[in-house]
């Protein structure tokens, strides 16, 4: 069911430092962050097979993408970090992204990235968000146009000159193709969700989150969804294969304090009696997630808006909410 979670999106361990954004009441979302870097700053694509467009590039850092199992014919949310070859993450860099064929011709792009701030205010901390620190994460919008087996790699300007990223190949499907997540404008998969309430009161048993995750553990997504927007946050903090899932869970709490009294907010852990062995829960094989994590906001009609697959900042996840709750 899963993609190669271990060899990919494990390589891109993400968390969120320090203090910062929204959390004080709220809701008006930070504006979407621009690239500042321009097309021109980079190499053109025109009449490019991969290895010419790298020809005269030195080798650079690691792409380490956290967006893999969301790829799909369309236009792509691709988010990444960098690296260096001593696996250092790489902050404030300008970064364009490139699509190739398999044979590493048919290039596209360069496709800038912005970057968002990955910081989350203290008190939305949990104990257990044990990933290593990074201050923001890049994300470029990415059109693939065919699907099939698909490069993605990028150039970076680091110190003043152009250097060439690793890159990653995936195998792009079909927009629509079965067996896939919900996608905009798809019916939000109708399952129930535990709750604080029916184990008992006891919510370390439906959220690895120290301490749980409780306001987003108090409706049942069969009991809201068509009702009231939703943001739905699939996630297992304490054995999350991308040490990704704490993170998202404290952004999810974040903008949940902004919004809760405009949308839901609910965690659906990922392993039944969050324990690895027991396997997938339910609800993860009833909306056919490959990876972990994954938000869904989710219209009051009940039709996903938008989805994050792995890391997203709080200013994404704020814009996409309020989005939803805008005529609310």
């Amino acid at each position: 069911m899963r993609v190669a979670l271990s060899v990919i999106a494990a390589s891109a361990v993400l968390a969120l430092a320090g203090c910062g954004s929204s959390g004080d009441g709220s809701t008006n979302p930070p504006p979407s962050p621009q690239p500042t870097a321009k097309a021109q700053d980079f190499p053109s694509a025109k009449g490019k097979t991969l290895t010419s467009l790298r020809a005269d590039l030195p080798a650079g850092p690691i792409l380490a993408p956290t967006t893999v199992g969301s790829l799909e014919v369309g236009d792509n949310r691709v988010a990444f970090a960098l690296r260096d070859r001593a696996n250092k993450l790489l902050n404030g860099a300008d970064v364009a992204l490139y699509t190739t064929d398999h044979d590493g011709g048919n290039v596209k792009g360069p496709y800038l990235a912005h970057t968002e701030s990955l910081n989350v205010q203290t008190q939305f901390r949990a104990q257990n968000a044990d990933a290593e620190p990074v201050g923001s994460l890049y994300v470029a919008m990415v059109p693939i146009r065919k699907a099939g087996k698909r490069v993605i790699t990028g150039v970076a300007r680091l110190d003043g000159r152009l250097v060439a990223t690793t890159g990653f190949e995936l195998t792009i499907p079909k927009r629509g193709q079965k067996g896939r997540p919900p996608n905009v404008g798809d019916k939000a998969i109708d399952v129930h969700t535990p709750t604080i309430a029916s184990v008992g009161g006891d919510a370390a048993k439906i959220s690895t989150r120290i301490p749980p995750a409780d306001p987003m553990l108090k409706d049942d997504l069969a009991s809201v969804v068509g009702k009231k927007p939703i943001v739905l946050v699939f996630a297992t903090p304490q054995l999350c294969q991308s040490r990704i899932c704490g993170p998202v869970v404290d952004v999810a709490m974040q903008v949940q304090s902004d919004y809760g009294d405009k949308a839901t907010f609910i965690q659906q852990e990922i392993y039944k009696n969050n324990k690895i062995a027991d396997g997938y829960t339910p609800q993860v094989n009833a909306w056919r997630l490959p990876t972990e994590p994954w938000i869904f906001v989710i219209g009051k009609d009940g039709r996903v808006m938008s989805r994050f697959e792995g890391a997203v900042s709080v200013g994404e996840l704020e814009r996409a909410v309020a989005a939803a709750t805008k005529e609310t």
